[in-house]
């Protein structure tokens, strides 16, 4: 299979990769990270662990690895309208949580608002640039509280 792009050639900011590393302990890490989202307007109604689950399904011997599926509700129902329902898709904004090595967790998430508008799905391009806008200053105030933990 082609792609139609290059990913290389993409900017990380262009679909709003951030990272941030934690100096604690997995679990810890999760309550952390599942703090400052809820501190930063974003609610968690999804979270499960891959790792747990592919560990003892097909007996994989992950890491840990865990998802904090994070919302903000107000901005979702904007999103639905600014791409025709087809956000849905890419929903819920995940905050991944992950072991590099005991006592030291990588926090990844991607934008799926600027995913959503890399693959067209935007039919209001203004209010998708104002979502983006919205939720980019989110996502900015949660990196800098984890990354003032480094």
């Amino acid at each position: 299979m082609t792609l139609p792009i290059d990913p290389a050639a993409i900017d990380p900011a262009e679909y709003g990769e951030q990272q941030a590393t934690l100096q604690m302990e997995h679990e810890a890490a999760i309550e952390y990270v599942r703090e400052v989202c809820a501190d930063n307007g974003f609610g968690v109604p999804v979270e499960f662990s891959p790792s747990e689950m592919l560990n003892e399904k097909v007996d994989a011997d992950r890491d840990p690895y865990y998802v904090l599926g994070a919302c903000n509700p107000a901005i979702a129902d904007r999103a639905l309208d600014a791409t025709d329902k087809r956000l849905g898709a890419l929903m819920p904004c995940n905050m991944i949580i992950w072991q590099e090595e005991p006592g030291v967790q990588r926090v990844y998430h991607l934008s799926i608002m600027k995913i959503a508008r890399l693959l067209g799905l935007p039919t209001d391009e203004a209010e998708m640039d104002s979502i983006i806008d919205d939720t980019g200053e989110m996502v900015e105030a949660v990196f800098a509280e984890l990354d003032s933990d480094e």
